[in-house]
C-alpha cells in the first residue's frame, strides 16, 4: 500500500476523521439528566452570569482553544481552502490532546480578509480559552495576530510564525554553548520572509541576538536597507544597511542559517564559506535546503537539523504550541507574550541537555542519545517536555501580569508530572518518605541499562542510595554505554567482595539443613541475587529490587530462601495499586497477583489485612471486598465458601477494617449496586470499595493483566507484602519508571531491624 492509499484509509476508517466528543461526566440515569441539562444547568449559567470569570470553573473553557484557519496557506500546498484544512486541523486537535491534555477544536472559516478572520476570531472569545492561528498567508497573517492580541482577553497563538521560531531558538541557545559562541558575536542568515522567518528573527532577538548581526533573504535576495522591490513593514524590521545581495553572499563569513524557504536553496560551495563550526538548519519541508547528509559531508564541524524525523535535530512544532498552551491556559493568561515564548525556548534547551530517558532512546532505536551536536533538541516522545515547558511558560505569564491565576510552580510542575507519571500522584508520601531516609536500595542486576538510569534518577532526586551488584568492569562499561554517572554510587562484585566467604558461610546455616553443601554455598554465593539477598540480610542495606531480566520465580526463590516473612505474617502475596486515568477516581490495591496459587482461608484472609495495610500507607482509608464469582451466597459451591470462610476469619481478626464478601468485582467496584441490591452489607454505608482480595492467583493476575493491556489504568508493582525486608521482584523488561517507584517504595517502607 502506497503513502497515500495508508494516509486516506487512516483518516476515512473505520470512522471518518481524527476527532470526537467524549463526556466527563455520568449521564446514565434521570438524575444524571437532571443535572446535565434542565433544570440543574441553569444553576453554573447564573453563577456564570453574576461573574462572567466563573465561565472557567464551571465549564471547559479553561481547556479548550480553537484551532482556527481560512486555509490560505496549508502546509506548502497553498491557498487550498478551508475544507481542506480541516484534515490538518483535526490534526493539530489530536497532538493539542496527546501531549498536553489540551482540548482543541478546529474551526474552518470562508473568511479570506483579515478583517473577516479578526471579526470570527473576535466573535468565538467567549467560547475558547486560547486561539491558536493556523495556516494563514503573509503578510495578513501578522495582522491578524496583532489585532487579535490587542482585541481579545485570551491567548493568541500564530503556530507558524512562533512555533518554528521557538523550537529553533532552543536548538541555537544549545548550539551556542557547543561551539563556545555568545548571543552578541553570533551572525546569523535567515532563509525565508514569511511568517516563520519574521518570527524567527524576532524571537533571536529576544533571546539576546543583535538584529544588525541578521540577515534575511527572500526569493529576491538579501532584504537591505533602501530595497524597495518586495517590501514590506514586517520585512522593513530586519533590512539592515549591506552591500550584500544574494544568499551566497550573506552566508559567507557567517555563523549561522536558519531556513524556512524552500528546497535546494543552498548549495555546498555556500556553506564552505561559513565560519568554524557553522550551525546549519535547514528546515523547509518536506525536503530542506540542502539535505542534511550532504550539509555534514561538506562541513562535518557543522552542527546541522532539519524539519525532517529521519536526521537528527528535527525542529518539530509539536514540542512546543500544545505545552505553551497549557501553562498560559492554567494561569488564565490574557496573551502569550514575548517572555512567554522566550522562556518556552530556554525550558527546551534546557531539556535537551538533561540525560535522555530510556523511553525516548528506545523510541528511537539510539541507546548513545546524548546532548551534543546530533542532539540539541528533546525529542517530541519525551513526555517531560511537558513538566518542563509548561510550568516556565506559566512562571513568565505571572511574572510579567498577564496571568489572571497565581500557581506555585513547583507545585505546578508537580502536578503535571504526576499527570504524565500517575504513580506520583497517588505515591508522593512515599517519595517524601523516601527521600526523608536515605537508604540505601541494593540491585542484583547493576549491569541493565534500566537499573542503571532507575539508579541514576534515584540518586539525582534524593529517594534512595543505589548500590550495584555485578562485575564491576561490565557496570562500568553498561554505564558508559548508557550514559550514566555512576561515580557516586556503590559497586559490589559477589567476584571479588572481601566478605564473600563470611556470606557463604552464613548462607550455608540458612540452607545446610535443606540439602546445601559447604562447596555448593562457595558456589552459589558469587551469583548477583544470592549476594545481594545475603548483604541485605546480615544489615548491610536496607532493601532490595531484582527481576528486570530475570524470571520472576527465579529471583523470587533465592530470596525466600534467605529472607523471612515479617513478624506475625505466615506467607508473602505480591500487590499492585492500580491508578485510574481520571485523578477523581482513587486507586484501587489488588493482590495476590504474582505468588500464592490457591491460598487458604487463612491465607487469603491474611491477604486481605497486608493488603490493607499498603492501602493505607499511600493515604487510603481500607475498604477491603472479597471477591469471588458470587454475591452474597448466590452460588453455594466451595470456592465460594472458601471466600466467606476467609472473610469470618479477617473479620474475627482485624474488627476495625470495613470489609464484606463474597461478592462479584461489578459490585464492589459500584457502591450503588451495593446500597440498592445488597443494603444488608456493611459496605453499603462506605464511599468506595479500595481493596481487592482476589480468590486465587489466576483471577488477580488475570485482572491486572487485562487493567494493563487493556484499560487506561496506571499500575505499581508488583509489591511484595509480608517479608521482614524491603524487598521487591519487577517484572521482566520493565521500565525505568517501575524501577523507581519500587526502589522508592523499598527507600521508605517501614522493616524490622
Amino acid at each position: 500500500m502506497s503513502l497515500k492509499d495508508e494516509a486516506l484509509n487512516y483518516h476515512k476508517n473505520p470512522k471518518p476523521g481524527k476527532t470526537e466528543i467524549k463526556l466527563t461526566k455520568p449521564c446514565l440515569t434521570q438524575d444524571d439528566l437532571t443535572l446535565a441539562y434542565s433544570p440543574g444547568v441553569a444553576e453554573p449559567c447564573l453563577e456564570i452570569h453574576k461573574n462572567q470569570q466563573d465561565v472557567y470553573q464551571y465549564t471547559n473553557k479553561a481547556n479548550l482553544v480553537a484551532v482556527l484557519s481560512n486555509g490560505t496557506a496549508v502546509l506548502g500546498l497553498g491557498n487550498i481552502g478551508p475544507e481542506a484544512f480541516k484534515p490538518v486541523g483535526e490534526g493539530k486537535a489530536v497532538l493539542f490532546k496527546k501531549f498536553a491534555n489540551v482540548d482543541a477544536f478546529d474551526i474552518e472559516i470562508n473568511a479570506k480578509t483579515s478583517k473577516e478572520v479578526i471579526n470570527v476570531a473576535q466573535a468565538l472569545e467567549p467560547t475558547f480559552g486560547g486561539i491558536n492561528l493556523e495556516d494563514i498567508k503573509a503578510p495578513e497573517c501578522f495582522e491578524i495576530e496583532e489585532k487579535l492580541k490587542e482585541k481579545l482577553n485570551i491567548p493568541v497563538f500564530h503556530d507558524d510564525q512562533w512555533g518554528t521560531a521557538i523550537i529553533t531558538g532552543a536548538a541555537v541557545i544549545n548550539c551556542l554553548e557547543l561551539t563556545n559562541r555568545k548571543w552578541e558575536d553570533l551572525t546569523t542568515v535567515i532563509s525565508g520572509a514569511g511568517a516563520a522567518g519574521i518570527a524567527m528573527g524576532r524571537l533571536l532577538c529576544h533571546l539576546g541576538h543583535k538584529r544588525e548581526n541578521i540577515l534575511l533573504v527572500d526569493s529576491r535576495g538579501v532584504v537591505y536597507s533602501g530595497r524597495k522591490d518586495g517590501m514590506n513593514k514586517y520585512k522593513e524590521e530586519f533590512a539592515n544597511k549591506t552591500d550584500k545581495r544574494t544568499l551566497a553572499d550573506a552566508l559567507d563569513g557567517s555563523d549561522c542559517f536558519l531556513g524556512v524557504s524552500v528546497r535546494d536553496t543552498v548549495t555546498p560551495a555556500m556553506i564552505q564559506k561559513m565560519n568554524k563550526d557553522p550551525i546549519i538548519f535547514a528546515m523547509a519541508n518536506p525536503d530542506p535546503e540542502i539535505p542534511y547528509d550532504l550539509a555534514k559531508k561538506t562541513r562535518p564541524d557543522a552542527i546541522v537539523g532539519t524539519g525532517r524525523s529521519d536526521f537528527p535535530n528535527q525542529v518539530n512544532n509539536v514540542l512546543g504550541f500544545p505545552f505553551i498552551f497549557r501553562g498560559a491556559l492554567d494561569v488564565a493568561a490574557k496573551a502569550i507574550n514575548d517572555e512567554m515564548m522566550v522562556a518556552a525556548s530556554e525550558a527546551l534547551a534546557k531539556l535537551a541537555r538533561s540525560s535522555v530517558t530510556k523511553e525516548v532512546k528506545d523510541a528511537y532505536g539510539m541507546a548513545d542519545l546524548a546532548f551534543g551536536p546530533d542532539y540539541v533538541i528533546p525529542k517530541p516522545t519525551d513526555r517531560r517536555v511537558l513538566y518542563h515547558v509548561a510550568p516556565a511558560v506559566a512562571k513568565a505569564a505571572i511574572d510579567t501580569g498577564v496571568a489572571r491565576k497565581d500557581l506555585d510552580i513547583d507545585t505546578y510542575g508537580y502536578m503535571l508530572q504526576r499527570k504524565i507519571e500517575p504513580s506520583r500522584r497517588i505515591l508522593k508520601p512515599i517519595f517524601k518518605n523516601a527521600a526523608r531516609k536515605g537508604r540505601k536500595i541494593i540491585f542484583p542486576e547493576g549491569e541493565e541499562p534500566v537499573i542503571l538510569q532507575a539508579a541514576e534518577i534515584l540518586l539525582g532526586d534524593a529517594l534512595a542510595k543505589p548500590v550495584l551488584v555485578g562485575n564491576t568492569k561490565k557496570i562500568q562499561r553498561a554505564a558508559e554505554n548508557s550514559k550514566v554517572d555512576i561515580s557516586a554510587m556503590e559497586i559490589l562484585d559477589p567476584q571479588t567482595h572481601p566478605d564473600k566467604k563470611e556470606y557463604a558461610k552464613k548462607y550455608l546455616e540458612l540452607r545446610r539443613r535443606k540439602g546445601l553443601t559447604k562447596k555448593e554455598a562457595d558456589k552459589r554465593i558469587k551469583r548477583s541475587v544470592i549476594f545481594s539477598a545475603m548483604h541485605l540480610h546480615l544489615g548491610n542495606a536496607h532493601g532490595l529490587v531484582v527481576g528486570q531480566n530475570l524470571y520472576y520465580r527465579h529471583s523470587l526463590i533465592p530470596l525466600f530462601q534467605i529472607l523471612p516473612t515479617a513478624k506475625n505474617v505466615k506467607h508473602a502475596i505480591g500487590a499492585y495499586v492500580i491508578i485510574p486515568n481520571n485523578e477523581n477516581i482513587s486507586p484501587i490495591v489488588l493482590g495476590d497477583a504474582t505468588i500464592g496459587i490457591k491460598p487458604t482461608k487463612a491465607e487469603l484472609a491474611e491477604s486481605g489485612k497486608l493488603l490493607a495495610d499498603l492501602a493505607e500507607s499511600i493515604g487510603l482509608d481500607p475498604v477491603v471486598a472479597f471477591l469471588s464469582h458470587a454475591s452474597f451466597g448466590s452460588s453455594p459451591d466451595e470456592e465460594a465458601a472458601r471466600v466467606q470462610a476467609a472473610l469470618r476469619i479477617f473479620k474475627e481478626k482485624w474488627p476495625e477494617i470495613p470489609a464484606d464478601g463474597e461478592m462479584q468485582a461489578d459490585v464492589a467496584l459500584n457502591t450503588k449496586i451495593i446500597k440498592k441490591t445488597y443494603p444488608f452489607s456493611s459496605l453499603a454505608n462506605e464511599s468506595r470499595v479500595n481493596v481487592l482480595v482476589c480468590p486465587d492467583l489466576d483471577s488477580a493476575n488475570i485482572s491486572y493483566k487485562l487493567l494493563q493491556s487493556l484499560g487506561e489504568a496506571h499500575l505499581v508493582g508488583p509489591i511484595l507484602l509480608g517479608m521482614k525486608h524491603a524487598v521487591h521482584v519487577l517484572e521482566r523488561h520493565c521500565g525505568v519508571g517501575q524501577v523507581v517507584e519500587l526502589a522508592a517504595l523499598a527507600a521508605a517502607q517501614e522493616y524490622e531491624q
